[in-house]
């Protein structure tokens, strides 16, 4: 894959691929314009206001961005690209996917191990925002699978890698404005805490639907209906979050789950045969619309166009 010169970028599919790019083959300094504004996606949020809300803004995700790694082609591979090149081709959202063993986290989906460690995840975010400081990542912490030989609960064995590097951490329970927190990992929790606050609270999460969260210091819409038996449904209940995030008033953050999968047979799952059709719907979309905030947007299989479609609406 070739790097792009100014407003045109780095193509790559958002079809399962069998082996991995290396890691500057995604878009790293080709910049885009979209009405007169430059910006790389390697650091897009320098050209945002600091007075910003997240939630006025449409950022790129993953959904289960670790996951490069299936024993059966197409039930749990979810991403082409690894974290690095995630961040480096826009991507500002994570959903990371934590199995509890030995007191440490490993990256899973589902029971499968995917050859990573979540130190490995934080070692990446924390090396691209170094290199980035204007850049926030926003990153999802759910626990995955079965614990194992534990001494502690998660959230001990998480505090052990917060303590590791404190001051490159969001904690706070509410959306944070740009100011407060270029050059950190903003933390959205999906696992009880008895310490708080602990990141912003998304314990309430409900199951294969559309649903609210409303806690005292945030409110979330979210829709993550995963489990997809028709693609023009998703794809609606998708569109309709994505107009209801353009209308909204600052403060409520909007997450819009691309992925999902369909039951196969014997009940194995299908990723691909849902990320084909929903990417594809994503381009279109997205390439239609002008300046406006749509929320974060977890997709599998992320790639720098998709990506660059939804940042450049942000101006």
């Amino acid at each position: 894959m070739a790097l792009a010169c100014a407003g045109v970028l780095l193509f790559s599919s958002c079809e399962k691929q069998d082996g991995m790019q290396p890691e500057n083959s995604v878009l790293g300094s080709a910049d885009s314009t979209h009405d007169a504004v430059a910006y790389s996606l390697t650091n897009w949020m320098s050209s945002v206001s600091s007075t910003v809300s997240l939630s006025q803004l449409s950022i790129p995700g993953t959904h289960d961005s670790g996951a490069l790694y299936e024993p059966v082609s197409g039930t749990a591979k979810c991403q082409n690209l690894t974290i690095a090149q995630q961040l480096n081709a826009g991507v500002r959202f994570l959903d990371v996917r934590c199995r509890h063993i030995d007191n440490g986290f490993a990256i899973h989906h589902g029971a499968i191990y995917q050859n990573l460690n979540f130190a490995d995840v934080r070692n990446a975010c924390l090396a691209f925002l170094n290199a980035n400081p204007t850049e926030c990542i926003i990153m999802s912490i759910k626990e995955e699978h079965t614990p194992s030989n534990n001494t502690r609960t998660f959230e001990q064995t998480l505090d052990t890698y917060l303590r590791e590097n404190p001051d490159k951490w969001y904690l706070g329970a509410s959306v944070p404005a740009l100011s407060q927190v270029r050059g950190k990992i903003v933390l959205l929790r999906r696992f009880s805490a008895a310490a708080t606050p602990k990141g912003i609270d998304a314990t309430a999460w409900l199951d294969n639907t559309t649903f609210d969260i409303n806690t005292a210091a945030a409110t979330l819409r979210v829709q993550d209906q995963y489990k997809v038996s028709d693609n023009a449904a998703k794809w609606t209940a998708m569109t309709q979050l994505f107009s209801a995030a353009k209308a909204a008033a600052p403060g409520r953050l909007y997450i819009n789950y691309a992925s999902g999968y369909k039951p196969g047979l014997f009940g194995i799952p299908n990723i691909n045969t849902v990320a084909n059709d929903i990417n594809s719907r994503l381009s279109t979309f997205f390439g239609a619309q002008t300046t406006g905030h749509y929320g974060i947007v977890p997709m599998d299989f992320a790639d720098a166009n998709r990506s660059n479609l939804i940042v450049k609406t942000n101006y």
